[in-house]
């Protein structure tokens, strides 16, 4: 079984039920999907944003623990990071903070990357994408 890495904005399709999640369901069938650190934190600033009461907060606590990996931060990943992020300035691009820690992960774990915004990342070599968009 392969894994791959989740990006928030599909994570957030999923999560919402929303039509364009049906784009990207065949992809994660027979599938581990991985989501970063920073998927999680910024889907927890969603919930802290929008006021989410305790029982939708708790629904996307179970969302995220029951259908991912969490991949947390160490050592590698922050080198792989500032790489990500010394790519794009090489290239004259500019990476969010968020998309360059999604983009680092997948990268050090050699994973695929499931995203709806492939521009944020098609400057990276070696990074493999899979959209819908």
């Amino acid at each position: 079984m392969r894994a791959l890495i989740v990006d928030t904005n599909v994570a957030s399709f999923l999560f919402k039920g929303d039509t364009r999640a049906d784009l990207y369901t065949p992809h994660l069938a027979d599938a581990i999907p991985g989501l970063s650190f920073m998927s999680l934190a910024e889907m927890e600033q969603w919930a802290i944003m929008r006021n989410w009461g305790a029982q939708k907060h708790a629904e996307m606590s179970r969302f995220v623990k029951e259908g991912f990996v969490v991949i947390d931060s160490n050592e590698a990943l922050c080198r792989m990071w500032a790489e990500v992020r010394g790519r794009a300035r090489r290239a004259g691009r500019k990476i969010e903070t968020a998309d360059a820690w999604v983009a680092a992960t997948a990268l050090l774990y050699g994973l695929e990357l499931v995203t709806h915004n492939a521009s944020d990342f098609d400057f990276l070599p070696g990074l493999q994408v899979i959209t819908e968009a």
